[in-house]
């Protein structure tokens, strides 16, 4: 049975001013994205897309990730309590942020960006797909680090118990899973399915479908949360909300097969 090294979740310390190994792990995401999106453009300019797309495309992200996780999280999972206390919708630093809110913050802050730049929404969706899962990634490893979000109590070998949760049960590091899988497995397959030219919307639709399987079975191992419990059909909030994006992600990519390749601008 492991024991969870309980690091100090904060990196760096500068007086009163203290440095936390989770914001830097969205600031690496947000540095990674970009690398891999300049990339992007550089070896495929079939996408019609430049460096200054993506330095926008990036602003635009950081705004929908922020803004539309922190009110996913509101809304999903804490609507009741935030209803009474709505000041504290504004205090990100207590944590409470959902992927699935931030998903749809970047969905709207992308809209906006192809609106601007007069370019189909699904054509830009396309394009930063593939850089979505490190900065998932690096995310679960933040929570990782943080000993936030375990797992389920398990008896299996690599079981570890984490002190921040008051008891002695090994649970599963489903965090770790979860950087594994919906994080370093689906850029793989993002990158590889990516890296010829595919009908408009077939990389996003394989985002849907790919993040949501992965999500909804590594929440098998994933601790519900205290507040919430398990739903109906005995699933956990993360699996309700992953599979109207595996349902999404399959009808388009039936709907795609056979339609050609997307031309560049």
């Amino acid at each position: 049975m492991l024991v969870h090294p309980q690091f100090d979740p904060v990196a760096v310390h500068l007086g009163p001013v203290a440095i936390r190994w989770y914001g830097l792990m969205y600031l690496a995401a947000f540095a990674l994205a970009l690398i891999l999106g300049r990339y992007r453009i550089r070896t495929r300019p079939d996408l019609g897309m430049e460096p200054r797309d993506m330095d926008d495309i990036l602003f635009y992200g950081v705004l929908g990730v922020i803004l539309g996780g922190r009110l996913g999280y509101v809304l999903f999972y804490k609507p009741g309590w935030y209803l009474e206390h709505p000041l504290e919708i504004f205090a990100i630093w207590q944590g409470g942020m959902s992927f699935h809110g931030g998903f749809l913050g970047v969905l709207v802050a992308l809209w906006v960006f192809a609106r601007h730049r007069g370019r189909p929404w699904l054509s830009v969706t396309d394009f930063i797909g593939p850089l979505v899962p490190t900065g998932l990634m690096l995310g679960r490893i933040g929570n990782f680090i943080n000993g936030e979000l375990p797992g389920r109590a398990t008896t299996i070998p690599w079981g570890m118990v984490f002190p921040q949760m008051h008891d002695d049960v090994a649970r599963h590091p489903s965090q770790l899973y979860q950087a594994g899988l919906e994080g370093l497995l689906l850029f793989v397959v993002m990158w590889i399915y990516s890296a010829k030219p595919r009908p408009t919307g077939a990389v996003s639709a394989m985002f849907l479908l790919g993040y949501g399987i992965l999500r909804f079975l590594v929440e098998f191992t994933r601790q519900p949360d205290d507040f919430l419990g398990l739903l109906a059909l005995g699933l956990s909030m993360g699996q309700w909300l992953s599979l109207p994006m595996i349902l999404l992600g399959a009808v388009m990519l039936i709907r795609l097969r056979g339609r050609p390749a997307a031309k560049a601008g």
